[in-house]
């Protein structure tokens, strides 16, 4: 866990993507540093966590204390991506007096029904895949993909599969516009300009939130804050000053 500034600043506590580390905000901690106390955790699962099984209600209990510790004031802005998303709505609903504000980015769908079949192919090939290969594909893909400054910290504390596929797999069956009409706070629904399967379904989400902001990160995919990280910190920015 990354935790960067000085207490008396606003914290924001950034949620990870499956299989991913807290390292994957490493630019939004650099960028935000300034104005902001930044904690980056692992989920159980991953990383510094990888020998705690991941369930949904223990990862949100995780963070709620987390902010409970971490916190002078007892209350932090979360920001969650993909799996952290759904982590951050878990949180919201249960601790309310323990989020100053969600920002979500590509949880924007219910992992039921038809759309269930994703995140079921997605666990089955974190599960059944060679670790090695998945390991070469994905080392790879982050290294080519995205500039050191970004790619270095990932690469550095390494993908973890299995974990990311119980946590995928946790989350079939769960419906979280509950979770978010249940939060009372501000929200930021923040989503890549193509990423096709979260997008489409976030005017759903903002439509049961109970003080709804919607922001897309143009020339962006599902990994929003990788692709455009100097956008995405400055949306974050945005967002903490207006409710600050």
């Amino acid at each position: 866990m990354i935790s960067i500034g000085h207490d008396q600043r606003p914290t924001i506590v950034f949620l990870h993507g499956t299989r991913l580390t807290g390292a994957s905000w490493a630019a939004q901690a650099a960028a935000l540093e300034d104005e902001f106390r930044c904690v980056t955790p692992d989920l159980p699962g991953h990383g510094s966590a990888g020998g705690t099984t991941f369930t949904l209600d223990g990862a949100a209990r995780k963070v709620a204390d987390l902010i409970e510790r971490e916190t002078a004031g007892g209350r932090a802005v979360l920001v969650g991506l993909s799996l952290g998303g759904y982590v951050a709505m878990a949180v919201a609903a249960r601790w309310p007096e323990r989020v100053q504000g969600l920002v979500i980015s590509g949880a924007t769908a219910e992992p039921v029904g038809v759309r269930s079949l994703a995140y079921r192919a997605l666990a089955t090939t974190f599960r059944v895949v060679p670790e090695p290969a998945l390991e070469r594909v994905n080392r790879w893909f982050f290294g080519w993909r995205y500039p050191p400054a970004v790619s270095g910290p990932i690469l550095a504390d390494g993908f973890w599969f299995r974990g990311g596929s119980v946590a995928v797999r946790a989350l079939v069956g769960e419906r979280f516009k509950p979770r978010l009409t249940g939060y009372p706070g501000p929200s930021l629904l923040l989503n890549g300009e193509y990423d096709l399967f979260f997008r489409p379904p976030e005017r759903s989400f903002a439509a049961v939130a109970a003080d709804p902001r919607r922001l897309v990160i143009r020339r962006a995919t599902h990994l929003a804050n990788l692709d455009q990280p100097a956008a995405f910190s400055a949306a974050i920015r945005r967002f903490v000053r207006s409710i600050a």
